[in-house]
Order: C-alpha cells, then structure tokens, then sequence
C-alpha cells in the first residue's frame, strides 16, 4: 500500500446506498476491494454513527481518482433516496454528530486542512456526498468554511 503523506485535505463520501439500508462498514470496504483492489476510505460512518477506522491514517486511500496523497477519506452509508434514484442528503442525526467530531479530530489546530465534498474536486461529475460539505460546516460553526 502506499504511503498517505501528510494531511492536507479531508473528502466527504456518500456510499451511495439507499436511505436507510443498514449498510455496515466492512461490506463498504468489501465493495472497494472488489473495484479498486483496496479499501478507499479511511473511516465509515455508520446509520447509528458508529465510526470505523477502514484505513490506517498513514496509507493512502483510492477514493478520490488522482487526488489521494494527503487526502483523507471519510465516507458515511446512505446518499441516496429509499428508492434508490436520486441523490439525498440522509444523514443520520448520529452519523451528522459523529462526521462533526471526526473532522474536528484533525481540523482542530490545523487550519492548513481544507475539508471537502467528493463533487468539489476538480473533474468530479458526481453528486457525492449528497450535501454541500462547506455550507454544512459553515452552519455548524465547527470549521471555517471559507477556504
């Protein structure tokens, strides 16, 4: 596996599962080592908030094509409607809490570390992670969001 490097960036995912479909952590990892031939995120949040730690912080992640130096990968299960069509932000009032204290677990004095949504990197033509990772951070006063 090859080397993280240090942190730079934070990406939010969606699984792109179906609302409240009970996906756990190690399916998801499953799912990434059968299409990229490794695990892509660095944690998964789960519908009750459960946090799992997928991928070493030190190992680079294939979550985000040609972007995965320095980027840490955190991906949460749903994004997607009960009926499977459409991007949703459904976010779990547990998966919202949990996502606020991961990111704060590597944002807190370190400014240098910008948090994104997978659509926000350049190419990206996908609605993933079903929100706007800034505005949300913004609204939660948790990160400064401007950068």
């Amino acid at each position: 596996m090859a080397y993280l490097g240090p942190i730079k960036f934070i990406t939010i995912h969606c699984a792109a599962t179906p609302e409240g479909r009970d996906v756990k952590s190690a399916t998801i990892s499953q799912w990434d080592v059968a299409r990229f031939g490794q695990v892509s995120y660095h944690y998964v949040i789960e519908l009750d908030g459960k946090v799992t730690n997928t991928l070493p912080d030190v190992t680079r992640g294939a979550h985000v094509g040609g972007h995965n130096t320095n980027n840490l990968g955190i991906c949460y299960v749903g994004g997607v409607d009960s009926n499977n069509k459409a991007p949703k932000d459904t976010r779990t009032p547990e998966q919202k809490k949990a996502m606020i204290k991961l990111v704060c677990k590597y944002t807190n004095g370190h400014p240098e570390i910008q948090v994104l949504g997978h659509r926000d990197w350049p190419g990206v033509k996908k609605a993933c992670p079903s929100f706007d990772v800034k505005k949300w951070l913004k609204e939660e006063g948790i990160y400064n969001a401007s950068r």
